[in-house]
């Protein structure tokens, strides 16, 4: 595996992913996992934030304390499942921007359509975090970050919950220098493209279509 593909085992990301794949888990309580999972995630990913000193005087005396130092985040959903991890994040990281890039998969080709992209102005200034649940053939995570790419953020990481091997290889041969962070690494795609074990289709089973 790349050196640059983590695999979070934190026993509640793991929990939560099993009562996620469970094909009995409702609406309502699917999308509050994929969110609740999406922070928990984000958490893991930001580590490497660089802190500055600041003094903070507290009621007793001045503290020398440690903030984020200046550089800004924007979290970018693929469009629709990604948008199911959007407001986990932002309860971490509330001030980050949100920018949006709307891809679908052709049944026919399976290959990704760009249908919509709308970030944020200021992408130069900002590293970037790009959401989807599922990396399954890699295609539409290599055509958001090659739009991303374009507009020179400071840096992008990409985060998603499952992802198959197919995907993981074919998303670090084209971003090798790319963070990818994922829930699990599943087994293998099937003959429809779909990850095996998996957990169905995000999009549908956070808002509730067939």
């Amino acid at each position: 595996m790349n050196d640059n593909v983590y695999v979070l085992d934190h026993p509640l990301i793991q929990h939560k992913l099993s009562i996620l794949r469970d094909k009995d888990t409702g609406t309502k309580m699917f999308r509050e996992l994929v969110s609740e999972i999406a922070m928990l995630m984000c958490y893991e990913a930001t580590r490497d934030i660089p802190l500055k000193e600041v003094d903070v005087e507290t009621p007793v005396a001045i503290a020398r304390t440690k903030v984020i130092a200046g550089r800004k985040l924007a979290f970018v959903p693929i469009l629709r499942a990604g948008l199911g991890m959007v407001d986990g994040v932002l309860n971490l990281v509330p001030s980050a921007k949100v920018g949006h890039i709307g891809m679908y998969r052709d049944p026919e080709t399976m290959e990704p359509v760009n249908y919509y992209c709308k970030l944020p102005a200021d992408l130069p200034e900002r590293e970037v975090i790009v959401l989807d649940p599922m990396l399954a053939t890699g295609g539409s995570a290599i055509d958001a970050v090659n739009t991303i790419k374009k507009y020179n953020p400071k840096s992008i990481k990409f985060m998603c919950i499952i992802a198959a091997p197919e995907g993981l290889k074919a998303f670090t041969d084209a971003h090798p220098e790319i963070h990818v962070y994922c829930a699990s690494k599943d087994i293998k795609l099937n003959e429809h493209s779909y990850i095996i074990p998996g957990l169905g289709d995000a999009g549908d089973r956070i808002f509730g279509t067939k």
